[in-house]
């Protein structure tokens, strides 16, 4: 092998880092924000600053050869230290401008923050606020997000998290689908009714079947991944759906089914890295929804 070259800098190693993880040049040009041919100079010029050969096409894919497999673990290696270096960077600022990532699902981006940026617009109008709305957990450590609205507690233990508050949610549905097929009673009616999936349904029975309800795979027919739409089609009349009670109470045609029934619980979590909670901007972001979310 040559001597590495001391040109063979970090945006040439991230895209070959990329490229790697994502197994394709377009899924790296994707995961960069570059074009692929971009991607395909940046690798092409590290391997030939290198000396080696990092990639061997086979077919319409590519496969890293020993050398680019030997390469990998160092680059990953810069690339924490990138990350780590970012995370410092953003956590000594102490300017109230710039932007700040909020990672929340796309029902709670959709229906549940607009209180929230309204207030934060008041106190801090130069802020710039990007909401990525995922219900996948994002890792703060490559900052896909700056700060995190989870439900469930993170493990990684360069993170804080903050137990904000147990939301409730129930059962609703709309008006009109009460008319057509009436208002179920008790929870042994329930079985006689159509159900809107959020996600994977036998994720959905694996949670409700233990609890007592008489539900089946037969109960969903329709469902989506995104809340969202699924929350529409329960608007819509499609069947009975599952909603944080919060959300629900700005529809005023959507109706609490079983409203004495005990209410599903889950928790809210406040999630960022511990570098970040030294900003200024960040640190008042997140005491701002702390607040919000604590009294929503």
């Amino acid at each position: 092998m040559n001597k590495p070259s001391d040109r063979a800098d970090w945006a040439k190693i991230r895209a070959f880092l990329a490229t790697a993880e994502a197994g394709s040049l377009s899924g790296a040009a994707r995961d960069l924000g570059m074009t692929q041919p971009t991607v395909g100079r940046q690798v092409a010029a590290l391997e030939q600053e290198l000396g080696i050969l990092l990639f061997e096409r086979v077919g319409r894919s590519l496969q890293m050869t020993r050398a680019g497999t030997e390469l990998l673990e160092h680059a990953r290696s810069m690339g924490e230290a990138a990350g780590r270096i970012s995370l410092m960077a953003a956590g000594l600022s102490q300017s109230i401008d710039g932007l700040v990532r909020i990672t929340a699902s796309d029902v709670m981006s959709t229906y549940g923050l607009a209180g929230f940026l309204r207030q934060l617009r008041e106190q801090a109008p130069k802020l710039e606020i990007e909401i990525v709305a995922s219900d996948d957990v994002k890792d703060i450590l490559r900052r896909d997000a700056d700060i995190a609205i989870r439900h469930l507690r993170p493990e990684q233990p360069d993170l804080i998290a903050r137990l904000i508050k147990e939301s409730t949610g129930h059962f609703y549905a709309a008006k009109d689908y009460l008319a057509r097929r009436g208002t179920p009673e008790t929870m042994t009616d329930l079985s006689a009714h159509d159900f809107i999936s959020f996600g994977d349904p036998e994720q959905m029975l694996g949670y409700l079947v233990p609890l007592g309800l008489p539900l089946s795979r037969d109960n969903f027919r329709l469902g989506c991944s995104n809340g969202v739409a699924a929350w529409e089609y329960v608007r819509q009349g499609f069947g009975i759906g599952v909603m944080d009670d919060g959300i629900a109470a700005g529809f005023a045609e959507m109706v609490r089914v079983l409203p004495d029934a005990p209410p599903f619980t889950y928790p809210v979590w406040l999630t960022t890295h511990r570098e970040l909670h030294t900003s200024r901007r960040i640190r008042l972001v997140w005491d701002l929804l702390a607040d919000y979310l604590a009294t929503r």
